[in-house]
């Protein structure tokens, strides 16, 4: 960034510290919010944006060439009057990232004069016209659009370091999208008597981007054309640089079919769940004693200051008081053996987590239990333990599908059938996907500075959508339009504008 604006970033953090500091309270005798006699204008020639942050994410797209990729390879419409797919795609996307939760949403974004200006737009779709554009798409024309949006991915992590490339872990699942509509194509009813869609989600855990979006009716099973798109995710993570792979999924995911394929690959790695069956059972039965070893997790973070005192369990307490009958884990152990699914020719690493359970009713210890866990791979090296660490990461998946739905809002169903709800959680879900790479696209600055912009890169990629969207979206802005410049004024200060000026300035490079 420039002087002038660093100056002012300054200038503006040491007025809100200086009120903010405890040692310049004041007088004390009345409440902080002081304000009377408040009235509204309506301003004649300054105009201002709410989401004055959306300028950002579209020079981003536009430097990582989504824009014109889009155009190139998605043909949908046979005429352009006057929009292009690239307008109706990136109408879903800023919405989201504008507190749209909907398609009627659209019609505030295209009513906002100031907003058609900030993007450069005479007019932007209607909620109608969107929706007519969703409904055009069918399922060939759904995974182009992927293809289209994972082809400019590889110009944002060309960006990273050489040790971002060492492994790519990408986390599969699925996650039910109920409706209450009954004349949507392609819903079904789900397991648990819920009718609705069952999406699977394909992702990259290094950054938390969505690499694929599948939708399939709500009564198909988890793993229903995960391979087609694991493969689909593989591809453009190899092509895009990483040395390596790791597959990750739960039991649902174990693709027995697959393995061998997938295993022939040197750079493939897998780490898959297997369920609980009889025969496993008694396998890991039939252990000796001298194959398990304790499994010791390390703790969840590191107290910086002094430990604090942790808060009386009430939940514990009740279970306890009513005499309900209450499973607490003693300890865990794990071990290993060699094992060969049916569907494989050749035989592969089988890890099992025994946690052995005291069953309690009370304060009455009733007996002993156990349960067994079992994982999948072709990881030869790692240690036990270590894998059981690196499957337990995937959990992390249940925070993004929270995300896409709560945050983002990409994994709901406004549309008319299967395809359609697809291309929408598709093009929704890219709010998200822009998100991550506005966090990749600055290099880390010169001499000390190295660590805390690598520290603010993390935490940018760890944030909910909703933090993100209000440290980088919503900033109000007055949109000047001037000597072949579009200019956005910011009007407020946050401690995210230092990175967000410093972002701009490398787009703009």
């Amino acid at each position: 960034m420039n002087a002038k604006i660093h100056q002012q970033l300054v200038h503006r953090k040491r007025r809100i510290e200086r009120r903010l500091d405890k040692k310049r309270l004041g007088t004390l005798d009345q409440p902080m919010f002081t304000a009377t006699n408040i009235h509204y204008e309506i301003a004649d020639r300054t105009r201002g944006l709410a989401h004055g942050g959306i300028g950002a994410m579209h020079l981003l797209a536009r430097r990582v060439g989504l824009i014109d990729a889009i155009n190139e390879r998605l043909h949908l419409l046979k005429i352009h009057l006057p929009y292009h797919e690239s307008d109706h795609v990136l109408n879903l996307a800023y919405n989201a990232l504008c507190d749209g939760t909907c398609l009627q949403d659209l019609e505030l974004r295209r009513q906002d004069e100031v907003y058609l200006d900030a993007l450069g737009a005479q007019r932007i779709p209607d909620p109608t016209t969107a929706g007519d554009f969703c409904r055009r798409f069918r399922a060939a024309d759904v995974h182009t659009l992927i293809d289209t949006i994972n082809s400019v991915r590889p110009r944002v992590w060309a960006r990273q370091p050489a040790a971002f490339f060492d492994l790519a872990r990408i986390d599969m699942d699925g996650t039910l999208v109920p409706t209450d509509a009954e004349c949507k194509h392609g819903i079904d009813i789900a397991y648990n008597g819920v009718w609705g869609y069952h999406p699977l989600v394909v992702s990259l855990a290094n950054t938390g981007e969505v690499l694929s979006v599948l939708n399939r009716p709500g009564n198909r099973p988890s793993h229903e054309g995960a391979a087609a798109e694991v493969d689909r995710a593989m591809k453009v993570c190899l092509e895009g640089g990483f040395r390596k792979v790791l597959l990750r999924g739960d039991t649902d995911f174990s693709q027995t079919k697959q393995l061998d394929r997938w295993s022939a690959d040197p750079r493939v790695r897998f780490i898959f769940g297997l369920d609980q069956t009889a025969a496993r059972h008694i396998l890991a039965d039939d252990l000796q004693a001298t194959a398990w070893r304790e499994l010791k997790r390390p703790p969840r973070y590191e107290v910086k200051t002094q430990p604090r005192q942790k808060p009386t369990r009430v939940k514990e307490a009740i279970v306890r008081q009513r005499e309900f009958e209450n499973k607490r884990l003693v300890s865990e152990q794990v071990a290993e053996m060699p094992y060969r699914p049916v569907a494989c020719k050749n035989p592969y690493r089988l890890i099992v987590v025994r946690k052995n359970l005291s069953i309690e009713k009370g304060e009455v210890r009733l007996f002993d239990d156990y349960i067994y866990f079992f994982y999948l791979t072709n990881d030869w090296t790692s240690t036990p333990a270590e894998i059981v660490f690196e499957a337990n990461q995937r959990c992390n998946q249940e925070n993004l599908h929270a995300q896409l739905k709560g945050g983002v809002g990409a994994l709901t169903a406004p549309v008319d059938n299967l395809e359609s709800n697809g291309a929408y959680m598709v093009m929704t879900a890219l709010a998200w996907n822009l998100k991550a790479w506005f966090a990749l696209w600055p290099t880390a600055g010169p001499g000390r500075h190295i660590e805390r912009h690598q520290k603010e890169k993390q935490t940018i990629l760890g944030m909910e959508f909703k933090t993100f969207r209000n440290a980088f979206l919503r900033l109000p802005c007055q949109v000047v339009s001037g000597g072949r410049r579009l200019v956005y004024r910011v009007l407020s200060w946050n401690p995210w504008q230092r990175t967000f000026f410093r972002t701009i300035a490398q787009l703009r490079c």
